[in-house]
């Protein structure tokens, strides 16, 4: 198939030097896009990370010869550390409420995409980085050593919402998801795999795009009308639906928690730590 990029509308055009989302057309299909994290070292969701990432679906959705979605990172090491702790260190009430909007926001355009969607997960995937994959509707990884894969927030005193939990519970079970939650444990690949947290893993020596793209094209072989409806009307319509309904509690919640001084004590930590490490 022709190759083509997508033209990045005025928008979507980030001030800094370089975006935090890079988006193209994969060069072998052109029903397929590849979406790249791009905020190194470590794809924090930050604000603006998670408003790119937003418009970048929502674009991808309004191009009608576009089916499916790859999301991975741009340099593999690590898919996404999770939320930027920086939104959350010592911000009022009105910062942590805009930051956990545009974070509802974005993992909502990404759960119910009618597009088909993939993660390559080509490098550690802890918090809302393991939120983000298993929001897509397939995911491989790296097989690594050294990835990870998981919610680990109890490890940062913080609680994971509801709606981080509907989705893990679905992929590894209640019982499973329970243990790992109050543990705070982050997967090895191969116990990944075991429990169903991903589908697939993929040898180094591969280009796990490409494998992301083949597991895409299957996908793609069912009915757009019937995928989409099955995703959005039958496997994920309760979550979706009962979503809604918490948004707004949700966010009063999320603001609550982390203003408490436990909470910012224990961010304070990590990021002198994180301070230490960059020295």
């Amino acid at each position: 198939m022709l190759r083509r990029f997508l033209k990045p509308t005025v928008s979507s055009i980030s001030k800094r030097a370089a975006s935090s989302i890079i988006t193209e057309i994969h060069p072998e299909n052109d029903e397929v896009a590849i979406v790249k994290m791009n905020a190194p070292p470590i794809n924090a969701l930050s604000k603006t990370f998670l408003a790119e990432l937003e418009l970048a679906i929502d674009t991808l959705e309004k191009d009608e010869d576009v089916r499916a979605m790859i999301l991975t990172a741009n340099r593999p090491g690590i898919f996404s550390a999770g939320l930027d702790i920086f939104e959350m260190y010592g911000k009022d009430k009105e910062s942590l409420g805009e930051f956990w909007t545009q974070l509802q926001n974005t993992w909502l355009k990404l759960y119910k995409s009618p597009l088909m969607t993939v993660a390559a997960i080509n490098g550690t995937s802890p918090a809302g980085g393991c939120l983000l994959s298993i929001s897509c509707d397939y995911r491989v990884m790296a097989d690594h050593k050294k990835f990870q894969i998981g919610l680990n927030e109890t490890k940062l005193g913080l609680v994971a919402p509801p709606w981080f939990v509907k989705p893990y519970v679905s992929c590894i079970g209640e019982r499973e998801a329970e243990k790992a939650l109050y543990l705070g444990t982050l997967y090895s690949v191969d116990d990944a795999l075991k429990i169903g947290l991903i589908d697939e893993k993929v040898d180094l020596k591969e280009n796990i795009v490409d494998v992301a793209l083949e597991r895409a094209e299957q996908f793609l072989e069912v009915p757009d009308f019937a995928r989409i409806g099955t995703k959005q009307s039958i496997t994920r319509k309760d979550t979706i639906e009962w979503f809604d309904t918490i948004r707004e509690k949700d966010v009063a919640v999320f603001q609550h928690i982390v203003s408490d001084k436990k909470v910012q004590g224990a961010l304070g930590m990590y990021v002198q730590m994180l301070k230490a490490k960059s020295k």
